[in-house]
């Protein structure tokens, strides 16, 4: 009985580290990812955030996006008007998807998890805190010109 019961732990132990293998090496659909959907408000929902910052340019907000920690450009850039960032959780390394276009009147940004159904606030605490690095510094350059 002993012996079967290290061959559940075995087996439970490998399925825990075939799931965390697959979070972390499955690859990214750009076609997927990389996509807006029309964001009209500043909206909180379980599995991600959409947020509007007027007056914003995106070559601000990637600079803020890039020196976030296990962030990285999936797809586009600034010349493009778009860009879809990937952060990574830090021990497992869940993959969240920021996606950041540039409009007429400033940001629009929505913010989405990979895997589950809810993302326990991380994307709307991300985004939040890059925009408030983002007026810092906006409000830094006013008071210095």
């Amino acid at each position: 009985m002993k012996g079967v019961s290290m061959y559940l732990i075995y087996a439970v132990l490998a399925v825990a580290l075939a799931g965390m293998a697959y979070v972390r090496l499955a690859p990214s659909d750009v076609a997927r990812w990389h996509v807006f959907p029309a964001v009209t408000e500043n909206q909180t929902m379980p599995d991600g955030v959409k947020r509007l910052l007027p007056g914003a340019t995106l070559a601000e907000l990637d600079e803020i996006a890039l020196a976030e920690p296990r962030t990285r450009v999936l797809e586009g850039d600034v010349s493009k008007g778009m860009i879809t960032y990937v952060s990574r959780s830090r021990v497992i390394g869940f993959p969240d998807y920021t996606t950041v276009r540039q409009t007429a009147q400033g940001l629009e940004i929505y913010a989405r998890l990979r895997f589950g159904r809810s993302d326990l606030g991380v994307n709307a605490a991300r985004v939040d805190r890059w925009i408030d690095t983002l007026t810092a510094r906006q409000a830094g350059t006013q008071a210095a010109g």
